[in-house]
């Protein structure tokens, strides 16, 4: 026999492995503060910048004013540049105990004519307007220092060489002004922002509210309470979840109708042989005569196999309605190779009737998605109805094949079934009167039951080749299939 091959499952969950439960409280509270707690930072560092723009611009006017004063300082004639200092020069650009002030005039190639010669030269533009001050950012000695510097020519000598005048300070001030526009913009915010937690706590402990009110609705109900939840006394976010709970409730409801409807009628259909087994029972024990005690042995020995027999179908029915996809594994099944071992199998109830029991198939495998022990059951089903209301003589015949899709068909000469009972047959514990046959009305709603979790359409149809019934059960299309050898189709004559 071909191992068997199972569809890739779920990874098993890890013994010991627990899963958290989420939390909506927790999740919107997440998402909420998330965001807030990610653009913190980065309001800081905007607000950092912002801080030195706005230190950097008063400071920058006194700057420029100092670049003017030493530029009107300077005097240019016949190509000679001199600066005539009325104060002394820190005096004269206020210089403080916070920041120091460095100046220079230079010229054009960058000889220092007076002051500081540690600040860096720098190349004038190609077009540059005379007393346009300029600002740039630059180190001396190590420290970060703001320069302000313009150019100056003589208004009658347009062609003379650029005189370079700049001032430059330290950043000691502007940092201490931006720290402190930064300080008092940060520090109401340490203020708000637990305040704005415990506000959105406090929010989304009443906008959750109705779901705690709907959690000890549903909690308060008795367990047998499967009614619906009016939609109408929800919030509109939960209304589709509790519309779709409701329809789930509504399927619980109708299955456990079904479940009640089903043991109300299995137990009316066990208490019949039961009741006969004791009956029998009974006379076997007032017998003296030994001929009478056999008979009554004997039919004691039937009603126990038709007891047996009726167990067995609810034991098979209540498989087929059970989750078969978890309890079951779903593999290619050779529809061809069931068929002829449950042939096989009832060869001799039919060998024991005198019915001609016959397999005729493809002459390759017919492969279907399905569970091996379900499919069995079906077609066990099938062939062993067909023999039961086929009489002595008859023939039965099992065919597998396929024509777009996977079919097996199981037809009889048998009594047959009238047209307004072919659908009926499939209700639990119906059976056609005046067939003469004993059964349990189990075995075509199990048909049923199993061709329905297989996605197949089942069919009771006449047999057009000489009375009786064709039944037919087509499975889903698309299910791949080996490919085809020469030989089309075989007979296997079983009786």
């Amino acid at each position: 026999m071909r191992p068997r091959r199972r569809r890739a499952e779920k990874p098993a969950r890890t013994p010991g492995a627990r899963y958290q439960p989420n939390s909506l409280f927790g999740e919107i509270l997440d998402w909420m503060l998330a965001p807030l707690l990610f653009l913190w930072p980065i309001s800081i560092i905007v607000t950092h910048n912002v801080a030195d723009n706005i230190a950097n611009q008063p400071y920058d006017r006194a700057l420029a004013d100092s670049a003017r004063s030493l530029a009107r300082l300077v005097t240019m004639e016949g190509g000679a540049v001199t600066v005539h200092f009325p104060a002394p020069p820190r005096a004269l650009f206020r210089a403080d105990q916070d920041d120091t002030v460095y100046y220079q005039v230079a010229d054009r190639a960058g000889e220092v004519i007076t002051g500081d010669r540690e600040i860096p030269w720098v190349q004038a533009p190609p077009r540059p307007l005379a007393e346009e001050v300029l600002f740039r950012d630059d180190v001396i000695h190590g420290e970060e220092v703001r320069i302000a510097y313009l150019y100056l020519r003589p208004e009658l000598e347009p062609d003379s060489p650029l005189t370079l005048v700049q001032v430059a300070e330290t950043r000691n001030k502007r940092s201490d002004l931006a720290s402190r526009v930064v300080t008092g913009v940060l520090l109401p915010q340490f203020a708000i922002i637990p305040l704005a937690v415990v506000l959105v706590w406090v929010g989304l402990s009443r906008g959750i509210a109705p779901l705690n009110r709907l959690q000890s609705l549903i909690r308060r109900r008795r367990p047998t309470d499967l009614s619906p939840v009016p939609p109408a006394s929800v919030p509109e976010e939960v209304r589709p979840l509790i519309v779709a709970f409701n329809d789930m409730m509504a399927r619980l409801e109708e299955n456990l109708h079904a479940q009640q409807r089903f043991i109300a009628d299995a137990a009316h259909q066990m208490r019949t042989p039961l009741t006969g087994l004791k009956m029998q029972t009974d006379l076997a024990l007032r017998e003296s005569d030994p001929e009478q005690l056999r008979e009554s042995l004997a039919r004691i020995a039937e009603s126990t196999d038709r007891a047996s027999h009726l167990i067995s179908q609810l034991l098979s029915l209540a498989r087929a309605e059970a989750s078969f996809e978890k309890l079951y594994a779903v593999e290619p099944v050779d529809l061809n190779a069931v068929v002829r071992e449950v042939a096989q199998d009832l060869f001799p109830r039919a060998l024991e009737k005198g019915i001609d029991l016959g397999v005729e198939g493809a002459g390759r495998p017919l492969q279907v998605d399905g569970n091996l022990v379900l499919l069995r059951e079906m077609i066990k089903n099938l062939v062993d109805n067909a023999i039961k209301y086929t009489p002595r003589g008859g023939s039965v015949t099992a065919r597998t094949r396929l024509a777009g899709a996977p079919i097996l068909e199981v037809e009889d000469s048998g009594i047959g079934i009238p047209e307004a009972d072919r659908e009926r047959v499939f209700e639990r514990f119906y059976r056609v009167l005046g067939s003469g046959a004993d059964g349990s009305g189990l075995g075509l709603p199990i048909v049923r039951e199993i061709a329905d979790l297989h996605r197949a359409s089942v069919t009771l149809n006449p047999n057009l080749a000489g009375g009786g019934t064709m039944a037919r059960v087509v499975f889903p299309r698309g299910q791949h299939q080996p490919a085809p050898p020469a030989l089309q189709s075989t007979y296997f004559p079983l009786g």
